[in-house]
């Protein structure tokens, strides 16, 4: 559902870009085992999907804007724990002028108004 998602947008002219930030976590996930809530690739597989993403999707590159806006967020929204992750693509987000979030966990990023998630049943529901 993710992928037509993405899919989706691409057709209706949008420009799906990725934070280092989510290829670093997807490499986290996709190098787990299986019993560990992973993917159980080898790196050499992991290695290869990261590069697809990275031939689809733009990349949202960190810049020293990151880390003050990330602060600012963190302090604002009293973020601890990891959801200190979350507050840092919402701040690469900001820094890039990025408005919306296609995610599975919208819960997750309701504190930040700067922003407007979105589900992937969202982007495929007929208008």
């Amino acid at each position: 559902m993710r992928q037509a998602a993405v899919a989706q947008w691409v057709r209706q002219g949008e420009d799906p870009c990725v934070a280092s930030q989510n290829l670093i976590e997807f490499r986290n996930v996709a190098t787990r085992p299986t019993d560990h809530n992973g993917f159980g690739l080898t790196p050499a597989n992991a290695d290869a999907e990261v590069s697809r993403l990275e031939a689809v999707f733009v990349l949202a590159p960190d810049t020293e804007r990151v880390y003050p806006t990330w602060r600012r967020l963190v302090s604002i929204h009293a973020v601890s724990g990891v959801k200190v992750h979350d507050a840092r693509l919402v701040a690469v987000m900001l820094v890039h002028r990025i408005t919306h979030l296609l995610t599975l966990n919208p819960g997750d990023f309701t504190r930040y108004h700067e922003i407007a998630t979105v589900q992937p049943q969202d982007v495929l529901a007929p208008p």
